[in-house]
């Protein structure tokens, strides 16, 4: 009996020990962080400044001389202060292990969907939140995939008991898969690509079009009866509160899923993907399309092309004047090295380290509409906000030593770290 009390409590704290720590709880008191150099979101940067929040939102920015009184001082000096960094078009939530079935909820079955919500399936538990939490990526946008119409996304801060808790801005765009006009197949044989025509296109167009069509028919009705769900889930993006985020990836197929979007009078309309974005940049600019571009630590997609080209394909946007920003796509595990994403456009195009964390901050926010809330370090705004040691777009000098969320300190814990200690600890002993 002893024996089997002594398992029991030993698997008690072992699964205690893999558990993710709780949610942070709300803001008891002001908040000064002072001392650091404090980093905006908006290109601009204060030295020696002083962050104050009260009840989750800044309450002043400033220099050294901004008044503390009544707030907790907690001294950062040489350390940075950054906006909680922004990935949108993620799964991160939505899946846990790729090769396990049921850990992946980013899908429904059929192509037409608007009516799904990638809201309801964040899972709070998922272990990869607090590991890209740790990296300063305290707000994910919730996607789903799969169709031609894949349903809605919502923004989600990365902290809360559940996604009631989690959610910064529910159902903020519908999310479509542009049919291409080619396939590109993978030979896991030779890892070698091929691409075909895309024989399904028409179809795909055709029942998309039909889709679109009568749901904005259905805007008309005054009190339709019966509800059509599908439609009614669509509502937003003819009246404007809603995007329209559209993956695409070819040059001709951004352009005409951006004509086919203005035919419509949808007034807000996003790329997503975009590859060949830097062939259509004065149409993006024209049509004041921004764009949110998937990983840039990739090999480019031709043979015949520039092989930094990916790197510096925020600046080439950047410099036309196209709003853009950067997200990890599919690379939900590797979600946690957003930053360095921005690191690696400053190096190759974008020549102000502060207009390339603009990529993950304010201009994230821009684009999903959230900018009123958070993605800069200003009066006003939400206190989701981190300390880091060093450069944040640096990986070596990457170490986010406390992070808020909505005023509500975060714990750090995760398990890369639980790992990392637990293999340290063995090896030490040797």
């Amino acid at each position: 009996m002893k024996k089997i009390l002594t398992s029991i409590l030993t698997l008690g704290v072992l699964t205690s020990y893999a558990q993710n720590p709780a949610p942070a709880r709300p803001q008891e008191r002001a908040i000064a962080l002072t001392g650091a150099t404090i980093h905006i979101g908006n290109g601009q940067v204060i030295q020696n400044g002083v962050v104050v929040f009260d009840k989750g939102v800044i309450t002043a920015v400033g220099d050294g001389s901004t008044p503390t009184a009544g707030a907790e001082v907690i001294s950062v000096s040489g350390k940075h202060v950054y906006p909680g960094l922004i990935s949108p078009a993620s799964t991160v939530g939505l899946q846990e292990i790729g090769a396990v079935k049921a850990t992946v909820d980013k899908q429904e079955i059929g192509e037409l969907n608007p009516n799904v919500r990638a809201l309801i399936a964040y899972n709070t538990d998922s272990e990869i939140i607090p590991t890209i939490r740790n990296n300063g990526v305290l707000l994910t946008q919730a996607m789903p995939q799969g169709g031609t119409v894949s349903g809605s996304s919502s923004v989600m801060m990365t902290d809360g008991w559940n996604w009631e808790d989690a959610v910064l801005k529910k159902d903020d765009g519908i999310w479509v898969n542009w049919p291409s006009y080619f396939a590109r197949n993978f030979n896991f044989e030779d890892f070698s690509v091929t691409i075909q025509k895309n024989a399904k296109r028409a179809e795909a167009i055709s029942a998309l079009e039909a889709t679109f069509a009568d749901a904005k028919a259905y805007m008309a009705i005054k009190n339709p009866t019966p509800t059509n769900l599908k439609f009614e889930a669509m509502r937003g993006l003819f009246s404007g509160r809603q995007n329209l985020y559209i993956r695409a990836d070819y040059s001709k197929d951004i352009i005409e899923a951006v004509k086919f979007a203005k035919a419509l009078a949808i007034p807000k309309v996003v790329i997503v993907g975009g590859e060949e974005a830097h062939k259509v940049v004065t149409f993006l600019k024209e049509n004041n399309v921004p764009i949110i571009l998937s990983e840039l630590h990739r090999l480019p997609n031709r043979e015949d092309e520039d092989v930094y080209l990916p790197y510096r394909m925020p600046g080439i946007l950047h410099k036309a004047g196209v709003l853009v920003g950067l997200s990890y796509a599919d690379g939900w595990w590797r979600t946690r090295n957003l930053a360095f994403l921005a690191g690696t456009a400053s190096g190759f195009g974008i020549d102000n380290h502060e207009e390339a964390l603009k990529l993950i901050t304010s201009n994230n926010a821009k684009i999903l509409g959230i900018d009123n809330m958070v993605g800069t370090v200003e009066k006003g705004k939400q206190a989701t906000l981190f300390v880091s040691a060093g450069d944040a777009l640096d990986m070596r000098s990457n170490v986010i030593e406390q992070a808020f969320i909505q005023g509500r300190k975060v714990n750090l814990d995760d398990r890369h770290k639980r790992l990392y200690k637990m293999y340290k600890d063995k090896y030490e002993q040797k």
